[in-house]
């Protein structure tokens, strides 16, 4: 099954997306990586959209689904959305492409306490060439603040910062938060909750019975 992550910033979605990768062959879609591979290739899809964005405008999410639709039909595979949709609009949009393609889809939220989730982000250290993430209590690193694979020196983010963060939770509860209540009453995509502040193997091993048998344990 197409699988659709909720939540906000730190909440372990990209961690468990890539064991996803890994584990099972999932593909990550990203709505900005698909936008600017269609603008740099030429797409009909990628022209029209460098006209929005030459005049300083946000490109129109029917186009943006125009461009998930031929990603989706020319890759097979199933995928990961982590970072789309982010609004109500989008996501009837997805639905309707879903529906329209006989594609099924779990959409999974990332449960979090908003107070704990700061704590984590403020411990979080990131490999900057790979990406890889660490956590100073939660997930730390064989090696204090070295990348375990290659033994590069791991950084803090500028905006790992309480404030930052507090800031960005709020923007993510006011926009993005909603999807919940849509996907609750979604006719095309099932909704399952997770506790994304168990230890990251457990979050894991919840999402692979999903997987494997369409149910969390």
């Amino acid at each position: 099954m197409n699988l659709i992550f909720l939540g906000p910033p730190g909440a372990g979605k990209g961690t468990q997306a890539k064991a996803l990768e890994e584990r099972f062959g999932y593909r990550q879609l990203s709505t900005g990586d698909i936008l600017r591979a269609n603008v740099r290739e030429g797409t009909a899809l990628g022209v029209e959209a460098q006209g929005y964005m030459d005049s300083g405008g946000l490109v129109p999410d029917d186009l943006i689904i125009r461009m998930v639709e031929r990603e989706l039909a020319s890759r097979p595979g199933e995928v990961i959305f982590d970072g789309f949709p982010r609004t109500v609009p989008q996501a009837q949009a997805l639905d309707e492409l879903l529906a329209r393609t006989n594609r099924g889809a779990v959409a999974i939220a990332f449960d979090v306490d908003p107070d704990v989730l700061t704590g984590r982000l403020t411990g979080r250290r990131t490999h900057a060439a790979s990406g890889r993430t660490y956590h100073v209590k939660y997930n730390p690193p064989k090696v204090a603040d070295l990348d375990d694979e290659t033994g590069e020196p791991l950084i803090q983010r500028p905006d790992d910062n309480e404030e930052t963060i507090r800031t960005r939770l709020a923007t993510y509860e006011e926009s993005t938060a909603p999807l919940v209540g849509y996907y609750e009453k979604s006719p095309v995509t099932r909704l399952l909750h997770l506790d994304a502040l168990a230890p990251i193997d457990s979050v894991g091993s919840q999402l692979v019975d999903l997987v494997r048998h369409g149910q969390p344990a």
